[in-house]
Formats: C-alpha cells, sequence, structure tokens
C-alpha cells in the first residue's frame, strides 16, 4: 500500500511524464536537433519564472509593470543570440543550480553548527538524534556536496571539451536518475549503518518541518 490517493497518484504520475518530457525536449534541443524558438523558450522559460517570481515578491506595482517590461524588452533583444545558443542556456541553468546547491549543503559544514541534513534529522525526531545519527548525517552532507559540486564540474568537462550530444546526455537525461540513485544509495546505506529509531524518510522530515513551522506560528 503506498498510502496515497488516486488524485496524489495521478499528480504524482504527471509530474514524472512532464519532467520525462522536458528531458526529452530538452536534449533534442540542446544538440541542435529541435526548433530553434521552441527549444530557446522551453530554455528559457525557468529563468524568466524565477525572474517573476522574484519582481512577485517586491509587491510595489510600478516596479512589478517596469521590471516586466525591462525583462521583456531584454528578451526581445537577446532572441536571435539565444536561439542560437540553447545548449549554453541549459548549462548556465544547471551550473547555476548544483553550485547553489553544493554550496548550500557545503555551508553548512563550516563553523560549529549543524550540517544541513542533520537539521534535516532533527526535523524528523523532534529535534534530538543520536551522536550515531549526527556524524552519519554531516557525513551525508559531505556526500551531497561532492555530488553537486562534482556534477558542476563534470557538466563544465564535457561542454568544453566532448560533443555537445555527450554533454546534453549528460545534463539533460541522467542529471535525474543520477539523482534518484544517489537518494537510494543513501537510503540503502542508511538502513544498514544506523539502528531503526535513528532512520527517518523524507515524509517523516516533511512532517517535522510542519509541526516545527506550525509551533513557530503560535508563539
Amino acid at each position: 500500500m503506498t498510502g496515497l490517493s488516486p488524485a496524489a497518484l495521478l499528480r504524482s504520475l504527471a509530474a514524472g511524464m512532464l519532467v520525462v518530457a522536458w528531458a526529452i525536449f530538452a536534449h533534442y534541443g540542446s544538440a541542435g536537433d529541435g526548433p530553434a524558438d521552441f527549444s530557446a523558450a522551453l530554455a528559457t522559460a525557468p529563468i524568466l519564472a524565477f525572474a517573476v517570481i522574484l519582481l512577485w515578491r517586491a509587491g510595489h506595482p510600478l516596479l512589478i509593470g517596469l521590471g516586466g517590461l525591462g525583462i521583456l524588452a531584454l528578451l526581445a533583444l537577446s532572441w536571435p543570440t539565444l536561439r542560437q545558443n540553447v545548449a549554453l542556456l541549459y548549462y548556465v541553468q544547471h551550473l547555476g543550480t548544483n553550485l547553489a546547491l553544493g554550496a548550500l549543503f557545503g555551508r553548512s559544514l563550516i563553523g560549529e553548527g549543524d550540517a544541513l541534513v542533520t537539521r534535516f534529522a532533527k526535523l524528523a525526531h523532534d529535534g534530538v538524534i543520536s551522536p550515531a545519527k549526527t556524524r552519519y548525517t554531516r557525513q551525508v552532507t559531505i556526500a551531497w556536496t561532492i555530488f553537486f559540486f562534482g556534477s558542476a564540474a563534470l557538466s563544465t568537462v564535457l561542454i568544453l571539451f566532448a560533443p555537445t550530444v555527450v554533454w546534453s546526455v549528460f545534463v539533460n537525461l541522467l542529471s535525474m536518475p543520477l539523482l534518484a540513485l544517489m537518494f537510494a544509495g543513501e537510503h540503502l546505506i542508511r538502513n544498514r549503518v544506523l539502528p531503526p529509531e535513528d532512520r527517518s524518510s523524507i515524509a517523516d522530515t516533511i512532517r517535522g518541518y510542519r509541526a516545527s513551522a506550525a509551533r513557530r506560528a503560535h508563539r
């Protein structure tokens, strides 16, 4: 039993299909096999969405309006260049995402505070975890830091020295499976090295986060 309702299962299936479709279209666009305008639009969509979110959070109608016009003008002026450099757009996205995540995990290893995965574990266990789990979650944080920085480095090496299609296979077709493999491998290792009372799932972490947020809201 999955514990998911039919609607939740359908949403998960739809999301999975969307991710797969995105990866395939991104690969063909990066390799130069797709329509240039469509490929460029697909590549710029996440960047535009992020810019729109930032503008919306500004809250001031004048800033939102001027910022939106500025984005449209910049997009129109740069479109001929963008449609000829689709692979570069995906590279910038992949590089930026992995560097940001690597920095997020890696920064938490500096100083005396808890590592990022340790914080997640504490959310799942009401703020109290064993010394063994503290050590383990710190090691997992190191592993994720290496994974993200390693992905950024390999992407850079491939786009500089390998055929574009090889780089695109790694970035667009293998990134999500590698991420899933990383989660699965960590799950297997966790079940081998930690006792049952020290194990927690992503669902446990989400529940802990919600409980923590609710407590803060009622203070």
